[in-house]
């Protein structure tokens, strides 16, 4: 055919004698002009770079809307450009229905195209430069435009071109749109006053532009960028290259931080108090008007989008519709003027328009998701400083009575307020979900009528069901998080018991209890996992019911056969209705579970103290004392104004009280180093710190700490001994620069030594020299003569109050009754070893080798920068899935479940398609021409020959109705298969790792945190139960529905795979770059989440002392810190998901365009054309799950990864040579102990720790072991029990080598009593007895032996009296009787106590030491002594140094050596 601009076939097309204007062909050429005008003038400048005139004000980002109207203009630029393209279109039908080619028709329109894109890019380019007189070339073009459009509008009206003519429309509006764009540039002018004005208008950028710290842009970048989230390209594609940090993602722009939110929603929210003050907190409303506007937008974009996603079973119809009557074969005429009908008609329009309606839908639905999850992230930032102010205005008593505990702030802050970000999250689907499915029925009947309402009511009826399945997951994720939670309290109570556990070869019992509490979580995960795999059967089968009962209602209704056009459109709707009701169940749940902030009483109103009149003197010392539970602490808060006022005042000097440094009873750190906790927030003194922490005895456990005092504490960090927390609380309250200090009772977790130090050097040394007021609680009585002032105290009122001579005078009895006290405690202080600084650490907090380890740090240092060489390498792994730890976990589910899971999903997925194609089939064959039944018969086989045609519909029916049952069943089975290999795993998963921590040696436990090994049985646990096999369940689903499409859409089309190849290039990158990135912001998000949440109990548990110091704004704002670089991180992890999602979707929008091109080109079947087209939506919905899936999938893994990192330890050998059956059942009757040339070590690769020593006891001998710290004296007691490696020598007891026995038996025979007591939840009873084999008499006798008996008797319940968590409701002393009577319960005839008088009060030894000359009179007794003097009446004494034996004797013989090391001992206690 023959090209030329006006066409060959008509004579009069280039005749203008009727004047230039009346020729149309003219026109169209003029229409070309202001397009050339403006391709002309920018050209140069956007190429030799006129436009890249830097801006006068230096901003860091190339993002600045400095232009009115800017939101606009692009709107009408992208309108434009959709018209452009109608009009091409509309100019190539027209054009192809002549005799010759005229280009006239759609080049005017292909250079408007082009000039409409250059104008945009012309703009971007003009307005980041900032130099705005350049837009003058734009406002001239658009005059242009708009004069030669409206000319070829007059023309049209002129020759009586009606509206029903698309061209006519057309024109029409892009008059209206060069006109609208005309008035944008006019305002440019106006405001900016760039041209025709004298003074142009200065401008200055947005303050977050000027903060270099701020990197997240979506408010700044032009309206491309934001729909398309280009502006994120730079961080994903620089993951690959560099790990995110925080540093990469910057600070939150000054708008969605949390102070302006809180600030917007307290506002909002005392307006609405004000407005309806009757009523008591409508704080919904607060939020409506506080967020109000983003919600607004948020779900005018998903009803946008919703309404754009009926243009694809629409299109779908038009197509296959298109496609049978074959529309394109009309014959040519002369006539160049199409109406809008038969343009609609045309397949190729519409696979455009179906593609441009899956582009604009798919930008809509993603802005909307990022407005609401935006929204949300800004009022979880407001809720969570309004729950921080409130948490900081709590009483005292709410807390400690229990009204609020920190479970509770834990879950309101995170769980209460992530769902509520959630809720608005799904609100959006809650207002368009009545939209969508009014809309799915209505063409549904329009395409099927009544049968249609078949279908629908399936759908409806079942939806009831999916709600009942939601609300039972709701509440089988309840039950599973409470058994959880006892899980980890009992797995807790194991780690932090693990020596006691093993010495007593108790860790089975435990064990066992663990595994009882993880049964029935795992009954409760099957519950979870079965409503699970019914909700997910639900979702599937839902579509394949409703098809099923529509189709078979349509053709036993109707005697019209089903055309191809109404069952694929149907198909697609009832895809698109099932998925609103689905969401609805969840919507619902959430709904339920809205956030409520508590309203908090104030006490009782019980009067805790009395009748309290005292005076507090300036720069002085004041002791408050008493016995416990008489009121002191209550009395310190009730001066703090912790407590509530009944009567009376607290008066202060100064009228307002200031800043008050105190130390509370029990002793509460920040999760930070050591040295922030000492300063707590003042400005850092060398001198002053140095100071402090030598009269607090820190410098030798600061010496200890891996990183000194820059070591982290707390919930992150190390843990510290009580005596260490309570020295740095100490610490904290001497450091600070305030005039008045309250300590509460500092000595009381110290040893007397410790105490001793503190009192001289830090408060009557270090306080009275800067003459600041002192108030002090303490049961030390020794120390009352210091005091200036006494509060003695009793029963909640002051006993006495005065100097101690005040009272010696006025109370003789009780001045008598302290002096015995006090006579006592100064008799025990005499005894206190002076080793040296050295001993008062714990020794258990830390290896022995830990010295060796750090300096082994340098070596360490030195391989970390080969490390940085191999960062290319490192990179390279993290673009890897880690497929080894998937097989691990999959094969872990077993081998059986994982062929069951494949088959079956290969199977459903086979059998739907089966289904569809059927369909497919069924319908385009009843509609060919000629003898249906012929070809029917043709494809069915040999066997339907004879059928008439009947029974041939009927044997479809047959097929089609088995197909979709084994369709539904398959939906079941595979869901199941699923969720049950997933908690097959998760079983075998914990099972393996809780025996292997359990068997594990102790040395583990020293070098491994306890979080560390906690957390693998917490949060991996968690991921490995209950989000691992939900992700592989879809990623399975996902990837087997777009193979599944892409095979039937080549099938349908092979030369699909062509254009395939590309768009696989594309999503390959996509997914590799995604993957990388998004992994490290889950990361990000996680590692930001944890501080947050220990913030808020940190301030919890430490009101007090916050309170106390005044220090509310400081704790306020670290919070604001906290929660915006929390939510920094999720607002990245969201705008990469966005990022993902809109190239996923343009990548599904231009494989529909691909395969409905190549089939309507190729003219295939028209069944095969709608189910080509039909897979290829689907494609559009799960191509950007199988990314997402995969990224979620290979974060989840490293659970996987770290639990089985620790299965790779080495367990302790429980296996001895002998059998247990060999060894007698009394062993060892005796108690005789052979010790011969032992050699022992922590590690096969550390040094020893005893070398070469011999001994020997004999039965019934009292033996004290002594030595400085470090000789090895924990290391021998150790090594009766095989807890450490004996490499050389052995100990022999009662004739067996221990060695040869097994782990158990040995451990089973012994009894020790260690220096920290360690009780368990649970009974007294299970705390003497847990294997249950004793009577109560013997119990009874053990805890009457500990002087016991009384106090339990007491206690409701008796033996079976509770023990709270590590027996916190029981003092000290008394744990350490219940370990003494604990030892006697078990009867051995060996007894080993490792410092067990260390740590409790002398009244405690004295009871102790009693018992062990009574009751143990016939057993052996080792015994390590922390005070000598406990050893002096000992049969046998052992002096040890360096892991050697230096004496050996009585202790008569060894002090009768002057210059022996024991003797020196004993000089220094005297």
């Amino acid at each position: 055919m023959k090209a030329a601009f006006c066409g060959n076939d008509n004579a009069s097309a280039y005749d203008i004698s009727a004047g230039v204007l009346k020729n149309v062909c003219f026109v169209d050429a003029l229409n070309l002009v202001p397009h050339v005008f403006l391709l002309f003038i920018t050209f140069p400048i956007l190429f030799i770079g006129w436009g890249s005139q830097s801006s006068k004000v230096q901003i860091h980002h190339n993002t600045w809307l400095h232009f009115p109207g800017h939101n606009l203009r692009w709107i009408l630029t992208f309108t434009l450009l959709f018209v452009h393209v109608c009009e091409i279109a509309e100019g190539i039908v027209s054009d192809a229905n002549m005799k010759s080619r005229h280009l006239h028709l759609f080049l005017p329109a292909m250079m408007g195209f082009v000039a409409a894109t250059t104008a945009i890019v012309y703009y971007h380019n003009i307005e980041t430069s900032n130099f705005p007189k350049l837009l003058l070339a734009l406002f001239l073009y658009w005059i242009m435009a708009f004069v030669t459009k409206t000319i070829k509008l007059v023309r049209y009206c002129e020759d009586g071109v009606p509206f029903s003519q698309l061209r006519f429309c057309i024109t029409g509006i892009m008059v209206i749109l060069y006109g609208l764009l005309m008035a944008v540039e006019i305002n440019v002018i106006r405001v900016r006053r760039y041209v025709f004005f004298m003074n142009p208008q200065k401008v200055k950028p947005p303050e977050d532009l000027q903060d270099l710290g701020v990197r997240f842009l979506q408010p700044f970048v032009n309206l491309l960028s934001k729909a398309t989230y280009w502006w994120m390209n730079t961080l994903i594609i620089s993951a690959h290259k560099k790990p995110i940090d925080l540093k990469a993602i910057g600070k939150l722009p000054i708008a969605m931080r949390a102070l302006t939110n809180y600030v917007c929603l307290k506002e909002a929210y005392e307006e609405q108090k004000v407005r309806v003050w009757g009523t008591r907190g409508r704080r919904s409303s607060g939020k409506l008007v506080a967020f109000g506007r983003p919600i607004l937008l948020s779900s005018t974009f998903r009803y946008l989008a919703d309404l754009l996603g009926f243009a694809g079973p629409l299109c779908i119809s038009g197509i296959v519709e298109s496609f049978q009557n074959d529309t394109n074969t009309t014959g040519k005429t002369s006539t160049s003027y199409l109406s809008s009908q038969d343009f609609l008609k045309n397949a190729y329009v519409l696979a455009v328009l179906l593609f441009l309606a899956l582009i604009l839908q798919r930008t809509f639905l993603q802005a909307s998701y990022y407005v609401t999850i935006e929204t949300g992230i800004n009022l979880r930032g407001a809720l969570l400083a309004m729950i921080y102010n409130k948490i900081l205005r709590l009483s005292t008593s709410n807390l400690s009575m229990g009204e609020m505990t920190l479970g509770q702030i834990n879950n309101l802050v995170a769980i209460e307020t992530n769902q509520l970000m959630w809720f608005l999250f799904l609100c959006p689907n809650l207002w368009a979900m009545p939209v969508q499915i009014i809309m799915g029925v209505i063409l549904l009947y329009n395409l099927l009528r009544v049968s249609a309402l078949v279908g629908a009511a399936v759908i409806v009826l079942l939806a009831p069901i999916q709600y009942f399945i939601a609300t039972k997951l709701a509440e089988a994720q309840k039950s599973t998080l409470d058994y959880s939670t006892e899980r980890l309290k009992k797995t807790n109570e194991i780690l932090k018991g693990i020596k006691l556990l093993k010495l007593y070869a108790w860790e089975h019992i435990f064990c066992t209890s663990v595994e009882e509490t993880r049964t029935k979580e795992l009954i409760s995960l099957k519950t979870f996992a079965l409503y699970t795999s019914l909700s997910i059967f639900m979702n599937a089968a839902i579509p394949i019911a409703a098809v099923l009962a529509t189709f078979v209602t349509y053709e036993y209704q109707n005697e019209a056969t089903l055309q191809p056009y109404q069952a694929f459109a149907s198909l697609s709707l009832f895809h698109i209705l099932v998925t609103p009701l689905f969401l609805l169940s969840t919507v619902v749940r959430f709904a339920v579970k809205a956030v409520t902030n508590g309203y908090f009483s104030w006490g009782s109103g019980l009067a805790t103290l009395s009748n309290i009149n005292i005076r507090i003197p300036t720069g002085q010392m004041t002791m408050i004392v008493g016995q416990v539970g008489c009121g002191k602490s209550s009395l310190l808060l009730a001066i703090l104004g912790e407590m509530q006022t009944l009567e009376g005042k607290v008066h202060w000097n100064n009228r307002n009280r200031y800043s008050v440094a105190y130390a509370a009873q029990k002793p509460w750190l920040l999760n930070a180093t050591v040295e922030e906790n000492i300063i707590f927030g003042s400005p850092f003194n060398k001198q002053r710190y140095k100071a402090v922490t030598d009269a607090c005895s820190l410098q030798p456990d600061i010496d200890l700490l891996p990183f000194g005092d820059q070591t982290e504490i707390g919930e992150r960090g190390i843990n510290l001994s009580g005596g260490q927390r309570q020295r740095i609380c100490v610490a904290r309250a001497l450091y600070q620069n305030t005039n008045i200090i309250v300590l509460d009772d500092p000595f009381s977790a110290l040893d007397i030594h410790l105490s001793d130090h503190l009192m001289q050097e830090g408060i009557l040394k270090f306080l009275q020299e800067d003459k600041r007021t002192l108030i002090l609680v303490t049961h030390k009585l020794q120390y009352l003569p210091h005091a200036d002032w006494i509060i003695a105290m009793k029963d909640g009122y002051v006993l006495r109050e005065g100097t101690l001579k005040d009272i010696q005078t006025k109370d003789v009895e009780l001045y008598e009754h302290w002096k015995t006290l006090m006579n006592r405690q100064d008799q025990e202080l005499e005894k206190v070893t002076t080793v040296g600084p050295g001993k008062t650490l714990r020794r258990a907090m830390y290896p022995r080798e830990s010295k060796a380890q750090l300096e082994d740090e340098d070596e360490e240092e030195e391989e970390e920068e080969d490390d940085d060489d191999n960062m290319s390498t490192v990179m390279r792994l993290r673009t890897k899935m880690p497929w080894r730890t998937c097989w691990r976990y999959l094969t872990s589910g077993g081998f059986f479940l994982l062929f069951l899971m494949i088959f079956s999903k290969l199977l459903k997925h086979s059998v739907i398609v089966a289904i569809d194609y059927w369909l497919a089939r069924w319908t385009s064959m009843e509609n060919k021409t000629g003898d249906s039944t012929d070809l029917n018969r043709e494809t069915l086989g040999p066997v339907l020959q004879s059928a008439d045609h009947s029974q041939l519909k009927t044997l479809q029916h047959t097929h089609l109705y088995m197909l979709c049952g084994a369709g539904i069943v398959l939906c079941l089975v595979t869901s199941l298969t699923v969720e049950w290999m997933g908690l097959t795993a998760a079983k075998n998963l914990h099972h393996n790792l809780l025996n292997k921590i359990i068997l594990g040696p102790i040395r583990f436990f020293d070098t491994t945190p306890l979080g560390l090994i906690l957390n693998r049985f917490s949060a991996d646990t968690n991921i490995i139960d209950q989000h691992i096999p939900p992700t592989l369940e879809s990623l399975t689903r996902s990837t087997l529905l777009c193979l599944s499409a892409i095979g039937m859409i080549s099938y349908a089309t092979p030369w699909f795979l062509v254009a395939l190849v590309p768009l696989g290039i594309a999503f390959y990158f996509i997914q590799k770059y995604f993957r990388v990135a998004s992994k490290d912001l889950q990361e990000l998000d996680d590692s930001t989440q944890l501080p947050l949440l220990c913030h808020f109990s940190e301030t919890a548990e430490g009101l007090t002392t916050i309170r106390a110091f005044r220090h509310e704004a400081r704790f306020k704002q670290h919070m604001l810190e906290l929660t915006d670089t929390n939510n920094i991180a999720y607002l990245f992890l969201s705008a990469a998901n966005r990022w993902l999602e809109v190239r996923t979707d343009y990548l599904g929008a231009c494989i529909v365009l691909t395969a409905a091109v190549t089939s309507i080109t190729y003219r295939s079947d028209s069944g095969l054309l709608g189910l080509g087209l039909l897979y290829a939506l689907t494609i559009t919905n799960y191509l950007n799950w199988v990314v997402r899936n995969l990224a979620d999938l290979e974060v989840q893994m490293g659970a996987v990864k770290k639990v089985n990192s620790f299965l790779t330890m080495e367990s302790e050998n429980y296996e001895g040579t002998m059998d247990p059956s060999q060894v007698p059942k009394d062993w060892p009757q005796e108690g005789e102990i052979k010790i011969e040339d032992l050699c022992v070590r922590y590690e096969n690769n550390l040094k020893p720790v005893l070398k070469h020593v011999k001994a020997y006891i004999k039965p019934g001998q009292k033996v004290g072991i002594c030595g400085r710290t470090g000789s090895g004296k924990s290391s021998l007691s150790l090594a009766f029990f095989r807890m450490v490696d004996i490499f050389d020598g052995k100990i022999v007891i009662d004739g067996i080598d221990i060695c040869k026995l097994p782990l158990h038996t040995l451990r089973s025979r012994l009894s020790i009593i260690l220096q920290d007591p360690i009780l368990f939840s649970g009974s007294i009873r299970f705390n003497l007895d847990p294997e249950c084999k004793c009577t109560d008499d013997r119990l009874w006798e053990a805890l009457e032996i500990a002087q016991l008996k009384n106090m339990v008797k007491s206690l409701p319940g008796g033996l079976d009296a509770v023990v709270t968590e590590g027996g916190e409701n029981f003092s000290v002393g008394q744990r350490q009787l219940f370990c003494l009577a604990r030892a006697f319960v078990r009867k051995s005839s060996i007894l080993i106590m490792d410092e067990a008088t260390a740590s409790i009060d002398m009244a405690t030894e004295n009871i102790l030491q009693k018992v062990v000359m009574t009751a143990f009179v016939d057993r052996t007794v080792v015994t390590i002594a922390h005070r000598v003097h406990t050893i002096l009446t000992a049969d046998l004494v052992i002096v040890m140094k360096r892991g050697n034996i230096l004496e050996n004797d009585t202790p008569e013989n060894l002090l009768s050596r002057e210059d022996g090391i024991f003797a020196s001992f004993v000089r220094a206690d005297m």
